[in-house]
């Protein structure tokens, strides 16, 4: 893995060891933390996997990205799936990593796994999109849907491969 992408991973789970207590302090309830509570992916549990669905991109489509390392960094290719997203509105569901404290997210990382789960494995790149939204986002430890201009990177700073623009919170 690139090291600016575990350097921006580093920064989202350091935001996500803030998160059940904003969580907690947002919502009256208390923070769930290190898998204690009404079971990990229990009917009550807020820490639910992803279910596929038609009307969002499909994780399964995003994560099939290859990749090869060339001086030490991750270089995707991606195939015709990947590439007929790029530039086009598109809508994204995942679960919010957020890169700072707040009860408002405007810049955060959506995940296709919840990152509280600790029988989840977080991937590289390929399961992590970058959302810069045009109004806040109010954070939840449930999955959201985003919509906006989906770009597909060929070479981002931080490694990234993917970027919703523009979004905005869709229920």
């Amino acid at each position: 893995m690139h090291l600016s992408v575990r350097k921006l991973l580093l920064v989202a789970l350091c935001g996500f060891l803030i998160s059940p207590l904003v969580w907690a302090q947002t919502t009256g309830g208390s923070a769930v933390i290190g898998g204690t509570g009404p079971g990990v992916h229990g009917a009550n549990s807020p820490f639910k996997p992803l279910v596929e669905r038609a009307d969002v991109v499909s994780w399964k489509v995003l994560s099939d990205v290859k990749v090869t390392l060339i001086k030490g960094r991750s270089v995707p290719t991606y195939s015709a799936a990947q590439l007929a997203l790029n530039q086009k509105v598109q809508r994204v569901q995942g679960f919010m990593l957020p890169l700072q404290p707040g009860e408002k997210q405007r810049h955060f990382l959506l995940s296709s796994v919840p990152p509280t789960c600790s029988f989840c494995m977080m991937g590289g790149p390929e399961s992590i999109v970058e959302v810069r939204a045009k109004e806040p986002v109010p954070y939840t430890l449930e999955a959201v849907t985003v919509e906006g201009q989906f770009l597909v990177l060929s070479n981002d700073a931080f490694g990234l491969f993917y970027r919703v623009a523009d979004a905005v919170a869709v229920k």
